[in-house]
């Protein structure tokens, strides 16, 4: 993130401290993955500390209030999507660990899945990043890249290949 920007954002504001992932969006190298890594406490707490009902739940609202999150931080940063803005990425990772039950294994597939999708962007991810914009354009393709890693994540375990 470039010094102008920077100074357009605070990290005392609750809203600019979630978009950016709780900081870890501003990492120099890699923003994205350091958003999906900071998403990981989140995910171990929910699975440990609450049931799949909820955990789902919070993973709804994560996904609908980043839409109001990345957009209000998109705009008072004056970018439509700055690599700083990660919260999407929470939100995919939530999204790619619903009914996984928690392992190492599990984290780092997750992990490694949800951001293969989120990089490489296969269709329809790619058109969703190009042609969607706001908030919702933010959010949208890694929602979308969640899915799709949640859709491996749940036929490797139907496969029994983690155990």
């Amino acid at each position: 993130m470039d010094k102008q920007i920077r100074q357009r954002v605070s990290m005392l504001n609750p809203v600019h401290f979630l978009a950016l992932g709780f900081g870890s969006g501003l990492a120099p190298k890699a923003p994205g993955t350091f958003g999906t890594l900071a998403a990981l406490p989140l995910v171990i707490v929910l699975t440990l500390y609450t049931s799949l009902p909820v955990y789902i739940a919070v993973s709804l609202v994560a996904s609908l209030a980043g839409i109001w999150i990345c957009g209000i931080t998109a705009n008072d940063m004056q970018v439509h999507d700055d690599s700083s803005i990660v919260w999407d990425e929470v939100a995919g990772m939530l999204i790619t660990m619903i009914a996984v039950p928690l392992s190492w294994q599990t984290l780092l597939l997750g992990f490694v899945l949800f951001r293969i999708f989120d990089i490489l962007k296969p269709w329809p991810i790619s058109y969703l990043d190009k042609h969607v914009h706001g908030g919702f354009g933010i959010m949208v393709d890694d929602i979308l890249a969640g899915v799709f890693a949640l859709a491996c994540m749940q036929f490797v375990l139907y496969l029994g290949w983690l155990g």
